[in-house]
């Protein structure tokens, strides 16, 4: 495997053979799903059905780290709880072919779907009663191999991986740094006011693309960026309105929410401080993965002066939402 290339031999025929592998028998239909972190695969079985095959980005998360989502997700699913975990072949979820060492990869069912409505305050009910069963569970335990998402981990780290790598035009390096490092100055004020909230394992990453809507409701998939953090991180996502609809919609998520769990409201200090702490993650996770000749190809303006300067522009609004009241929940 090519260190500039990560998935340069993953090539359809061993995607295959790694599928029959594991005792399921590919019927040698096979499609590549739109995904940047992983590459992941609809694949045809003989019996006419169809599984999902996903290959894990090499060396972003150890086994372990893997393994830990794995089995938050089966623990979800022994609940009754509509997330899309993988299934245990030959005793385990994580595997390896001998034709491909250098991947690890898992199966999982075909889930179909299509967006939530999020502008359906029905709906963000239905979601917030998953998303309350979620964490229910999520709060037994926490990840001992996954890191947690704090300011840290999340921000200044991706923060520092921007300044290092040299991504910074100097016309635009001086602006974006003044505003990164204010931006996060103020997350951590924000974090610091919400207090003492008990982290909790999180979805991670519960935006519109990660739920699928069927007439049974809500299915929950892609747990890639689970990680230890505040409830919050699985909510904010889903309020996509402003002003008086943007308070209804927290006021239906936490309707339902709060059935199956309990709900905090110092966590809403922290909503802008999340955004913020993506935005800057964002835009290191492309830096990251460079060296993927997807990634050239699908972000070609990064690294850009106008790329940074729009990015200086939005962690100063950031900064000025983060001074604005907080949101109210009813």
């Amino acid at each position: 495997m090519s260190e500039a290339a990560p998935y340069a031999d993953l090539t359809p025929e061993r995607v295959l053979d790694a599928v029959d592998a594991l005792g399921l028998r590919s019927d040698g239909r096979l499609l590549q799903l739109n995904s940047f972190e992983n590459r992941v695969f609809l694949v045809g079985l003989d019996d006419g059905s169809q599984c999902v095959a996903k290959f894990y980005r090499p060396a972003r998360w150890s086994d372990a780290a893997i393994v830990e989502e794995h089995a938050f997700c089966a623990e979800l699913v022994a609940q009754e709880i509509p997330a899309v975990a993988p299934w245990l072949l030959g005793g385990q979820t994580l595997h390896r072919s001998a034709a491909l060492p250098e991947h690890r990869y898992a199966v999982f069912p075909r889930q179909g779907g299509r967006s939530p409505e999020l502008e359906d305050e029905a709906a963000l009910e239905w979601l917030g009663r998953y998303l309350g069963r979620i964490h229910a569970v999520g709060a037994a335990q926490r990840y001992r191999a996954r890191p947690a998402l704090d300011v840290d981990s999340y921000g200044v780290e991706a923060r520092d991986a921007i300044v290092a790598g040299d991504w910074l035009p100097l016309e635009v390096r001086a602006a974006w740094i003044d505003a990164a490092d204010r931006a996060l100055d103020e997350a951590r004020r924000l974090w610091a006011r919400a207090g003492d909230v008990a982290p909790l394992r999180l979805h991670g990453d519960c935006h519109v693309g990660n739920v699928l809507w069927t007439d049974a409701g809500p299915h929950f998939v892609d747990f890639d960026d689970s990680r230890t953090g505040p409830a919050v991180q699985d909510l904010w996502m889903l309020l996509t309105g402003e002003g008086a609809q943007l308070h209804a919609q927290l006021d239906a998520l936490l309707r339902g929410y709060r059935v199956f769990a309990d709900f905090d409201r110092r966590e809403l200090l922290r909503v802008e401080a999340l955004r913020t702490l993506r935005l800057v993650h964002y835009s290191a996770w492309i830096a990251r993965r460079w060296h993927d000749p997807a990634f050239p190809a699908a972000f070609p303006w990064f690294g850009s002066a106008r790329y940074w300067q729009e990015r200086t522009a939005e962690l100063r609004a950031q900064l000025d939402a983060m001074r604005e009241p907080p949101l109210l929940a009813g």
